[in-house]
């Protein structure tokens, strides 16, 4: 898919993770019942919000990187058939870390 959303400030596209479909007995879940994912993968970051002098602040997620974030944060958009979210950064509440990146920083 080709992204044609470039985010403004600090907001980010992100591209939410479907939760599983059947609980751990195997019961399916109707589209109803399913949680709203609170997990995604990052698509598209904006420059980043300006601080008091007007230089721009670096964000800390950056495209690719999975995220979590706040169960009712952002804005939800359908882009070519997908659900995207467009969030602020501050809507993000951690970057998913890798367990072998997480090894390799020691």
């Amino acid at each position: 898919m080709s992204l044609n959303l470039k985010p403004l400030g600090d907001r980010l596209v992100v591209e939410p993770l479907e939760q599983e479909e059947r609980t751990a007995t195997g019961i399916v879940l109707p589209e109803t019942a399913k949680e709203k994912p609170q997990k995604g993968t990052v698509l598209a970051t904006g420059p980043g919000a300006r601080d008091d002098k007007g230089q721009r602040i670096a964000m800390d997620p950056q495209v690719g990187d999975t995220v979590l974030f706040a169960k009712y944060a952002g804005t939800e958009i359908k882009l070519d058939g997908k659900k995207l979210l467009i969030l602020k950064e501050s809507d993000i509440l951690a970057i998913v870390e890798e367990e072998s990146a997480k090894s390799k920083k020691k």
